[in-house]
């Protein structure tokens, strides 16, 4: 089972103004081949799947403890794209007869407001579905832990494409990009490590795969610094403890990062705050004329 946490894994600073385009580049990341919708299935469903837990249980607890972070990878992505999609401001007048959101007819995120009224959806950054095809379970351990690493690698490579197609004033996308940077290398590692223990080839000798340099990133730097590439989170659970075999046992970070010992840490990471989204009447968003909802709200709240 999981539990779930009102924060999100990282503060995400609220953009200046609403960026339609650069919500849609950030689609990818949620929805693409090799977004955290991908991550996350492929990861949960190998660790539902798995053969043999009590067995391999460091293997087992490594995926399973990865996939409760790729729910949080989820969300921290959905609230970017909803902060660029909407901005600081998003409520544009009720008279839908003013034609109040006439600018996102030629968005290329027109889709974010069509179907959303102006937030994430479960898509790529062309706004084709994410579906299951994308999840790889065979079963087989060496199997699906070299296609995690595989899917890994890619994953960092379209967060670095993402983040070059952002202006340099987009500190909301570029920070979404640079913490998934720094944890992407580390589920990448741990993958790596699993795999040096099964096969006993020298998975380490090819990382950084490919060779990005986070320490040339500036919104990696506080994360480099306050050691986030050297841990894994088993989220205040008793359970999965067993990973710190892998993940471990006086292993170093990787080359290039900051160094020091690769840790298990009981809790989780430290936390940010989930944005509050304005609400849009004319996108009825909660609702056209909400006033009566709120009003509902506020009663149901002070019976508490």
């Amino acid at each position: 089972m999981f539990m779930r946490v009102d924060q999100l894994q990282a503060n995400l600073p609220k953009p200046k103004k609403a960026d339609p385009n650069a919500a849609a580049a950030l689609q990818e990341l949620l929805g693409g081949k090799f977004g955290e919708m991908s991550t996350l299935n492929n990861y949960m469903f190998q660790s539902f799947n798995f053969r043999e837990k009590e067995k391999l249980r460091p293997f087992y607890s490594l995926v399973a403890g990865i996939t409760a972070e790729e729910l949080g990878h989820v969300e921290l992505v959905t609230n970017g794209v909803n902060l660029l999609a909407s901005g600081p401001d998003p409520d544009r007048g009720q008279d839908v007869t003013k034609g109040p959101y006439e600018d996102m007819s030629s968005m290329r995120s027109a889709a974010n407001f069509l179907h959303a009224g102006g937030a994430a959806m479960v898509a790529d950054s062309n706004f084709q579905p994410w579906n299951g095809s994308n999840v790889f379970s065979t079963g087989n351990l060496v199997l699906d832990t070299l296609h995690n690493f595989f899917l890994e690698c890619g994953a960092r490579m379209h967060k670095l494409r993402v983040y070059e197609t952002l202006a340099a004033d987009n500190a909301t996308g570029r920070e979404v990009c640079g913490y998934l940077l720094v944890r992407g290398a580390v589920h990448a590692h741990s993958y790596a490590l699993s795999l040096e223990k099964l096969t006993g080839v020298a998975m380490k000798n090819m990382l950084p795969v490919p060779n990005i340099p986070t320490d040339k990133i500036p919104e990696c730097q506080k994360y480099l610094d306050e050691g986030s590439h050297r841990r894994l989170y088993r989220f205040g659970s008793d359970d999965y403890a067993e990973m710190g075999a892998i993940w471990g046992n006086g292993e170093q970070a990787l080359p290039g990062d900051p160094p020091g010992e690769l840790e298990v840490i009981e809790g989780m990471p430290d936390p940010g705050k989930i944005p509050d989204l304005k609400g849009a009447a004319g996108a009825f968003t909660p609702e056209y004329e909400p006033e009566e909802i709120y009003e509902i709200a506020s009663m149901l709240t002070k019976k508490m």
